[in-house]
This record gives C-alpha cells, sequence and structure tokens, in this order.
C-alpha cells in the first residue's frame, strides 16, 4: 500500500472509531397506575423530528398477538425486521415499576428526537403514544406523565 494512501486509511480510520464509540446509557423507569386490569403491553420506542420510527426500546410483554394492541408502535415499526431482538419482557403488572437501560448514540440527545410509549392491557381501550418525551439533556430525571396507565416516566443519562 503506498504511503499517501495508508495515512488517508489510517486517519480516516481514526476519526470514524470514536464517532461510533458516542454514546451512552440511558435509564428509562415508567410507574404504572394502579389501573386494576391485567398486566399491560408497553413498548418504548424512539422517533425522530418528524416523527419516523427510529428503533425499539424495549417491548414489555411477549405474546406477538397482542402487539398489534400497541398500534403506533406496531404501525411504525412494522418494517422493522430486528424490532424485537433482544428487547422484550413480561408484561408490567399495575401498580408495577418497569425499568430499561438501552443505549444511545449521543448524537440523537438533544436532536429532535422522541421517546414514546404506547400501552395497552387486556380487556381494557389501548393507548396509543401514551407518553412522549422529548430526548434532550433539560428533560432527564424529569417525571412526564401518562394518559391512562402510566403514572410517570422518567430517563436518566449515565
Amino acid at each position: 500500500m503506498s504511503r499517501p494512501l495508508s495515512s488517508l486509511l489510517a486517519t480516516a480510520c481514526a476519526l470514524a472509531v470514536p464517532a461510533l464509540a458516542h454514546s451512552r446509557p440511558l435509564t428509562l423507569t415508567a410507574q404504572l397506575k394502579n389501573y386494576g386490569g391485567d398486566g399491560a403491553y408497553i413498548a418504548a420506542y424512539l422517533t425522530d423530528a418528524k416523527g419516523a420510527y427510529v428503533k425499539t426500546l424495549w417491548v414489555a410483554g411477549g405474546k406477538a398477538k397482542y402487539h398489534k394492541h400497541l398500534s403506533d408502535w406496531s404501525r411504525l415499526s412494522a418494517g422493522d425486521a430486528k424490532r424485537l431482538d433482544g428487547v422484550t419482557g413480561a408484561s408490567v403488572g399495575a401498580g408495577r415499576t418497569l425499568k430499561v437501560t438501552a443505549e444511545l448514540a449521543d448524537a440523537l440527545i438533544d436532536a429532535g428526537y422522541e421517546i414514546r410509549l404506547d400501552a395497552a392491557a387486556e380487556d381494557m381501550r389501548d393507548s396509543p403514544s401514551e407518553v412522549r418525551l422529548p430526548l434532550s439533556t433539560a428533560n432527564a430525571g424529569k417525571p412526564q406523565p401518562g394518559k391512562q396507565y402510566i403514572q410517570s416516566v422518567t430517563f436518566e443519562f449515565k
């Protein structure tokens, strides 16, 4: 390899690797209301500034036949074949807390992205986009109320 080409390749790698490494864990905590029903299915996902789906952070509730009741998430993420890879767990009971940690790129923070949560419970009304929380440093640690099943949601960066 010629010296100029190898120098160019080394410089490109040196610039690219830190860009990939700049991410941080985000811990999302959702406190559910005592709504008096079965465990809730919850989808926590990220959308961009235009409301387009970016990625699924977590889905609480493992039976796929009920995921259609998480309607905004289901509709927006339908084209993401990997939307459930490693991001599912049990439903969350009334009055309980869901705590999830996800790795997010620093470039997404304070860039117009939103964390959204859809919620549904068996034999009860679905609640699409129950919580919409701007992904910003100003919102970190500040509780955001839910509409129907979720008492509050907070997120923190580590």
